[in-house]
């Protein structure tokens, strides 16, 4: 694990199980995993203070809110000064659509991903995103069908 933070096959179990459903009572889980709640509560602190755990969410139905468009938008930009990406990074983050938004390696400068109601409302957030802002190329690919998204990190770490 990085920096030194050790998990145990406890730890593992205890990821596991959060991260696939995180309404669990802390009851559910110490019998899920095979603890006391008392050990339970204690692993589960110690794994948010070390900050294995930040959080959590539930995740919704994007179609069933009228959010039913994806688009992952490349971005290549002139500019790559700290000044101009700490700028252009609250710019983004002030875009509610935006879900997510990475600064990538290769031919593109950035990736964001929009979900939205409509291409009106792609629309919108593309005239925001290009306000005020120099950008060299700006590109979208609508998504036709998630295939899945979200997998669980624990899933990986535990084969």
């Amino acid at each position: 694990m990085k920096d030194g933070i050790e998990l145990d096959q406890v730890d593992r179990r205890l990821l596991l199980a959060i991260e696939q459903n995180a309404g669990l009572s802390q009851r559910e889980l110490a019998e899920r995993v095979d603890v006391s709640l008392n050990a339970c509560w204690r692993r589960l602190k110690r794994l948010q203070e070390i900050g294995v755990i930040q959080g959590s969410r539930s995740v919704l139905n994007r179609e069933a809110l009228g959010l039913d468009l994806t688009v992952f938008m490349m971005i290549k930009t002139h500019h790559h000064s700290g000044e101009w990406s700490r700028d252009f990074r609250r710019h983004v983050e002030a875009i509610p659509e935006v879900t997510e938004f990475h600064r990538i390696g290769g031919e593109w400068d950035y990736l964001i991903r929009v979900v939205t109601t409509s291409m009106s409302g792609y629309d919108k957030v593309y005239i925001r995103l290009i306000e005020h802002f120099d950008l060299a190329t700006v590109t979208g690919y609508f998504s036709m069908e998630t295939i899945f998204e979200g997998r669980p990190l624990m899933a990986r770490l535990t084969h």
